[in-house]
């Protein structure tokens, strides 16, 4: 999409101190998973420098397809939790806390998660209903804040996601097929780096650095 980078920059120390944990389905699930979409659409337009933006409700209304007033609450979310600063400059404005350009960060991709009305496509199916969408959410997170840089791919076992991330290892299958069927995610299945005799799997941010892949990646 024009105007979007084709990846940028999320703080993530909070992710390695286990925050995700504190998106919870028992709260008010729509309220909790609007918080993570809302999110994801402000990281797509915040400066690489400092992390912020200006942005307002109807374009991020547009970007993730949920409404005005779920915009407001998921952003009571993310404030009450320190992820984002609500209108440090002004109306219409956000700051993506603990923000630093030379480290503490994640990337994510941005520009070709949109499709050409402003849509992020992925997110064209969460009804904020699902409490995988919920689990969902935190597992991409996840997985963009432990990505390999080198490989590019995360590798995570389903007791580390549930470790960082407070999804239940029952539910986990299901947030993962959510993110592969919503085309956010890639899965990539290789031999055990602990042992070679059995399978493992390795996860990739569908739309960042399309061109390394399993197959390249395994040529060089």
């Amino acid at each position: 999409m024009i105007g979007l980078l084709p990846w940028v920059k999320l703080p993530s120390t909070w992710i390695e101190k286990h925050g995700l944990k504190r998106f919870k389905s028992k709260d008010s699930l729509a309220d909790e998973i609007a918080a993570l979409m809302v999110l994801v659409a402000i990281a797509h337009r915040s400066s690489v420098v400092d992390g912020s933006c200006r942005v307002t409700y109807e374009v991020l209304s547009a970007a993730t397809q949920i409404s005005r007033a779920k915009i407001s609450s998921g952003l009571d979310v993310l404030a009450d939790r320190g992820i984002v600063i609500r209108e440090p400059n002004g109306r219409s404005t956000f700051q993506l806390t603990n923000f630093t350009p030379d480290g503490g960060w994640c990337q994510i991709p941005a520009s070709r998660l949109y499709n050409g009305n402003g849509v992020i496509e992925p997110f064209r199916d969460f009804r904020l209903r699902r409490r995988a969408e919920l689990d969902a959410l935190k597992a991409y997170l996840l997985i963009a804040c432990r990505r390999d840089t080198a490989e590019n791919r995360a590798h995570l076992t389903y007791k580390q996601i549930n470790e960082y991330s407070g999804i239940p290892e029952g539910r986990i299958k299901s947030a993962i097929s959510l993110l592969t069927v919503n085309h956010l995610i890639v899965v990539d299945q290789l031999p055990s780096k602990n042992d070679p005799d059995r399978m493992a799997f390795a996860y990739r941010l569908a739309g960042l650095e399309t061109r390394r892949h399993q197959a390249s990646i395994e040529v060089m």
